[in-house]
Formats: C-alpha cells, structure tokens, sequence
C-alpha cells in the first residue's frame, strides 16, 4: 500500500479533484473551470473544508464538508458534500481516513454530529457509511428548478 497522506485541497490540486467529482461521484458538471470558482468562493468561508488523500503523487480521494447552522441543532452541524476515493485506490483505508477527519472537524467546530447524503445508486457507499456507525435517519429529496 502506498503512503496516504490527509491534507486540505490546495489550489494546485483542483483539476484532480475535478475529475473525482465527475468521475467517482457522478457530477458530470463538475468541470474544472466550475470546480476552480466554486473552491475559490469556499476559501473565503472558514465553514467549508475540503480534505485530500494523496498518494503516489498524485489526488486519490477527497471529503467536502460544510458547518451549517439549521433550528434544533444547537451548535450546528457538520454536512459532508462528498466523500470519494478512486477505485484503483479502494479497500485501503483511504475513505476511512478522510471521514474520520471530517469528523475531527466536527470536533474542533464544536458541531455534536456529522450529517450526509449518499446517491441511491452508491451501494457500496452505503455499505461503507453503515460499517463506520452512520445511520439513515431520512430521505433525502431534491427538485431541479432549471
């Protein structure tokens, strides 16, 4: 197994994170000029982290998450946005490491729990999140208004 390093997303790293969101997590809109604005938008809110697992050089999973504030969750609560790892770099610990520093994220912001959503189709995922001690508590829905 290669050396896996957990760091936050520099800006030299978008275009390979780029192609996890497309690739991995199925955001086929994920382009690298949109991947690019939206991260430089995040960077001026402390709230938004995007930690990176590396390996052999090179980008092979991230975890998005986000504070949010929302009614009767005193303190907040961390969102993760997404949380992939490239399959030729599964089944090594690497999705593990990256939840587990969101979840030191949570910890140090001071938010009682992390809270995400995953694709149905993202079985596996799912599989993962449930071994890890996360539980469904809800659906989650969405109206595309374009």
């Amino acid at each position: 197994m290669s050396e896996i390093t957990i760091r936050e997303i520099r800006e030299s790293d978008y275009s390979q994170v780029a192609a996890i969101w497309r690739d991995v997590l199925d955001l086929p809109n994920a382009t690298d000029e949109i991947v690019s604005e939206t991260y430089e938008q995040m960077k001026q809110d402390s709230n938004y982290r995007t930690f990176v697992a590396e390996a052999d050089g090179r980008i092979v999973g991230l975890a998005a998450a986000v504070k949010v504030l929302a009614i009767g969750h005193p303190g907040g609560y961390v969102k993760m946005n997404g949380l992939g790892v490239l399959p030729a770099y599964r089944k090594q610990g690497i999705g593990r490491m990256l939840l587990e520093r969101v979840e030191q994220m949570a910890s140090e912001m001071g938010a009682p729990y992390v809270g995400l959503a995953s694709g149905i189709r993202r079985t596996e995922a799912h599989v993962f999140y449930e071994h890890m001690g996360y539980r469904k508590t809800s659906w989650w829905f969405r109206k595309n208004l374009e």
